[in-house]
């Protein structure tokens, strides 16, 4: 059974940081593109950062500099740092995982984060 779980999200003020990490099962996680969408109240799914099983990194341009993803094919996690907050950074933030040259998509339940002072 595969499983997918993001854990760090919350509530930060302004210019802080938090660490969104996304734990998975079930699958062979060197093997999977790995990506974080996120939701803002209101609005569409986005892609916020996708990392490829080689490690290659892609990021929206509304987080470029701010945000790193990063993974632990040791610990089939996966990482989002996310520095210099802003409000409009505020949304639910899910995991994606994709095994690579499929179209097979396994989500998260997603994570809360809330910018506001």
């Amino acid at each position: 059974q595969v499983q997918v779980a993001e854990s760090g999200g919350g509530l930060v003020q302004p210019g802080g940081s938090v660490r969104l990490s996304c734990a998975t099962s079930g699958i062979i996680f060197s093997i999977n593109v790995m990506a974080w969408y996120r939701q803002p109240p209101g609005k569409q799914r986005e892609l916020v950062a996708r990392i490829t099983t080689g490690g290659s990194t892609h990021y929206a341009d509304s987080v470029k500099g701010r945000f790193t993803i990063s993974r632990d094919n040791a610990k089939s996690t996966v990482y989002l740092q996310m520095n210099s907050l802003r409000p409009e950074d505020t949304a639910v933030y899910y995991c994606n995982a994709r095994p690579q040259w499929t179209v097979t998509d396994y989500w998260g339940q997603g994570t809360q984060v809330t910018v506001s002072s």
